[in-house]
């Protein structure tokens, strides 16, 4: 496929959800910037995206306002521009709330807010100034509905916010012709929960199974095409949000 002059930005890239996309991207023609924590294993996300110049890997702290800087000025160094920003990079931990530690409460608030509040900034900066852009952030179902089950109140409470979050972003950008929306998924069969599990963790969803990294990668695909969708929160979780 020939160079395209779209470029999409997606954090958390070098593997599951974020590679997956980065993958989806790169089928669509975009260019992909795609950024995490570790250098060796966004070299390793690239020789197996095998992209060559469409794909550049940016490592940093996403939970910090100097990397989610560096992650903008590199793409547009390289690519002239971004067209589509993928607020992917996440943790999940499921326990008690009594349970949580000081540390991992300021690590998924680094990660899972931080994370996304600081690329959200400079995209809407880049954006707003050429009037055009989209910016897409992967949530959580069980931000829109928690389930007395999975007691993962943190993951509730931040992504349910970030959920909020995106109406009100769509609401202050929409005079710059920039989109922003949410996919919220339930759980998905990626490294971050065992092939074991997966049965098991099926049966929490109405649908019976959980999701596949190309059906979430979907629904990014179609938000990132959509030009007159904006504040929508985009459940991917087999009726998980729906109820019992």
């Amino acid at each position: 496929m020939s160079k395209s002059d779209k470029t999409v930005v997606i954090t958390g890239a070098s593997s599951g959800i974020g590679l997956g996309l980065a993958e989806a991207f790169l089928k669509e023609g975009y260019n992909v910037v795609g950024s995490g924590r570790s250098a060796g294993r966004l070299q390793a996300a690239a020789a197996q995206l095998n992209a060559g110049e469409r794909f550049l890997g940016v490592a940093g702290d996403g939970g910090k306002p100097e990397s989610a800087k560096k992650l903008f000025e590199q793409a547009i160094a390289k690519y002239g521009k971004v067209d589509v920003l993928v607020n992917n990079a996440g943790i999940f931990s499921a326990k008690p709330f009594i349970q949580f530690t000081p540390e991992e409460m300021e690590e998924q608030i680094s990660t899972n807010l931080k994370g996304v509040l600081y690329p959200s900034q400079e995209a809407a900066k880049h954006m707003s100034e050429r009037k055009q852009g989209k910016i897409i952030t992967i949530t959580a179902s069980l931000g829109m509905q928690p389930a007395g089950n999975v007691p993962a109140l943190l993951a509730v409470a931040i992504k349910g916010g970030l959920n909020q979050a995106t109406r009100a972003l769509a609401l202050e950008l929409a005079p710059f012709g920039v989109t922003v929306n949410a996919v919220a998924p339930g759980v998905v069969a990626s490294p971050m929960h065992a092939p074991e599990s997966h049965a098991a963790l099926g049966r929490l969803h109405p649908l019976g199974r959980i999701a596949t990294i190309g059906e979430v990668a979907a629904a990014v695909l179609y938000l990132a095409r959509a030009d007159y969708v904006t504040g929508t929160v985009m459940p991917v979780d087999g009726g998980f949000s729906a109820g019992r």
